[in-house]
C-alpha cells in the first residue's frame, strides 16, 4: 500500500474517532471501538464524567487528550495514534465493574487512566488485572487498592501520607490543639476520617479530636453538624471531603464563627472551590502534590497548554492524570513492543521526571510524593508560609 493510502486511512480513523468521542459527550460511551490496534494506541480514561464529581472525570479525560494531542503531533511513537476514549463510571461502584467488563471485553484497550474514587477502583481493579490490563489511577488513596496485583498502579500517595500532611497544617501551620472533623459518608471518606484520628492519636500529642460529625454528600446544609463541632470548642475544623464539602462548610461555619480555620484535602484544591466559596473559602488550606503557580518550566507549560484548550487552571489530580498517561506512553516508546506485559514491567522500574515531580513506583505499585502546602489568599491559591 502506498504511503499516501495509509497516511489517508490514518486520517479516517482520527476523524471517525473524534466524530464519536465528541457524540458521546462524557455520557459513558466509547469513542472508536473498532480502531485496528495495529494503527492506534487506545487509552481508556475511566471516571465520573456526569454527576456532582464529574469535574474529576473530564479533568482526567481533558489531560489525556492534552497529553495524546503532544505525543501526536510530535509523531513521537511512530507509525502509532495515539487516541483516548472515555467511559463515565458515575463514581459508582457498581457502573465501575460494567466499565470494567466493557474494556476487558473489547481485547485491544492496554491500559485504563482511573477510576477517580477508591471505592470505585477497587470493585474495578479486579477485573483489570484478571485480564492484565494495566490499570493507573490518579487518584485512589485507599491503602487496599494496589495490593490487587501487579497490574495495578497508584499516582498518588496512600491517604496516610497526604492525612498527616493535613493535621500537620492545622496543628503546626496554624497552630491549634482542638481539631473537629467533618467527613463524607463515603468509604474513602469513612477511612480518610478514621487515619486522621489514629494520626492525631499516635503522632500528635497535646493534640485533641474534640468531635467528629459524618455528613451526607452532596447536602445542602450543614448546620447540624458544624453546630455540634462549634459546640465541642473546634478551632480548626478539617474537611474530609471534596471542594463541593469543603466551600458550604467554609460558608455556614463563618456564619457562627468567622475565625474557625478550614483544612481540606487535594482533592478540594479545584477552581471550584474558589468560585462556589468565595470569600468564605479565604485562609482555607490543604497539601498538594501538584501546585499550578510554580515555576518549575514543565509545570508553567502544561498549566498555560491547559488552560489555552479548556479555560481554567489544571488541579493536583488532573496534573497526576497527565503524569499517568506520560507514565504509560513512555514505557511504551521504551520497550518498543505492544506486549502488555513488558510495558507493565518497564512501568514498575521507570524514573518519570513529569509535572508533578518525580515518580518511581514501588514493589507495590504506590508511589512517594512531596507536599506543597497552598491556602486560598485574596482569591486565589498561595504558597502557604
Amino acid at each position: 500500500m502506498k504511503k499516501s493510502k495509509i497516511n489517508l486511512i490514518v486520517i479516517s480513523v482520527l476523524a471517525i474517532s473524534m466524530v464519536l468521542t465528541a457524540c458521546s459527550g462524557g455520557n459513558g460511551d466509547k469513542g472508536a471501538t473498532n480502531v485496528n490496534s495495529e494503527d492506534a494506541i487506545r487509552i481508556a480514561i475511566a471516571g465520573p464524567m456526569t454527576g456532582d464529581n464529574s469535574e474529576y472525570g473530564i479533568g482526567f479525560a481533558n489531560a489525556a487528550e492534552l497529553m495524546a494531542e503532544s505525543w501526536n503531533s510530535e509523531g513521537t511513537i511512530e507509525g502509532k495514534t495515539i487516541i483516548i476514549e472515555k467511559y463515565d463510571d458515575k463514581n459508582s461502584p457498581e457502573e465501575g465493574v460494567t466499565v470494567a467488563n466493557k474494556i476487558a471485553s473489547d481485547g485491544n484497550i492496554p491500559v485504563v487512566i482511573g477510576h477517580f474514587a477508591s471505592g470505585v477502583c477497587l470493585a474495578a481493579a479486579p477485573t483489570y488485572q484478571e485480564n492484565k490490563i494495566i490499570e493507573i489511577s490518579p487518584s485512589a488513596s485507599h491503602p487496599d487498592y494496589s495490593s490487587v496485583g501487579d497490574y495495578i498502579f497508584r499516582n498518588n500517595t496512600v491517604i496516610t501520607a497526604e492525612a498527616h500532611a493535613s493535621v500537620d497544617i492545622a496543628v503546626n501551620n496554624l497552630g491549634k490543639t482542638n481539631i473537629g472533623i467533618i467527613s463524607i459518608k463515603t468509604d474513602w471518606g469513612v477511612n480518610t476520617a478514621d487515619v486522621v484520628k489514629k494520626i492525631i492519636e499516635s503522632d500528635f500529642p497535646g493534640i485533641n479530636v474534640v468531635a467528629h460529625e459524618e455528613v451526607i454528600e452532596g447536602s445542602d446544609d450543614y448546620r447540624p453538624a458544624i453546630a455540634k463541632l462549634h459546640e465541642a470548642g473546634t478551632e480548626a475544623v478539617i474537611c474530609v471531603g471534596m471542594y463541593n464539602l469543603v466551600a458550604p462548610v467554609a460558608k455556614q461555619y463563618k456564619e457562627i464563627n468567622p475565625d474557625i480555620e478550614i483544612v481540606g484535602f487535594s482533592n478540594a484544591y479545584s477552581q471550584q472551590l474558589l468560585e462556589l466559596g468565595g470569600k468564605a473559602v479565604e485562609g482555607v488550606a490543604f497539601p498538594v502534590i501538584f501546585f499550578s503557580q510554580s515555576d518549575d518550566p514543565k509545570v508553567t507549560e502544561f498549566v498555560e497548554s491547559y488552560k489555552e484548550k479548556y479555560g481554567n487552571e489544571p488541579s493536583a489530580l488532573t496534573a497526576q492524570a497527565y503524569d499517568s498517561i506520560g507514565i504509560f506512553l513512555t514505557a511504551l516508546k521504551n520497550v518498543g513492543s505492544d506486549d502488555v506485559s513488558k510495558i507493565r514491567d518497564e512501568i514498575a522500574n521507570l524514573d518519570y521526571h513529569g509535572v508533578t515531580g518525580y515518580t518511581k513506583f514501588d514493589k507495590n505499585g504506590d508511589v512517594e510524593k512531596s507536599f506543597t502546602k497552598v491556602v486560598v489568599k485574596d482569591g486565589n491559591f498561595e504558597l502557604l508560609r
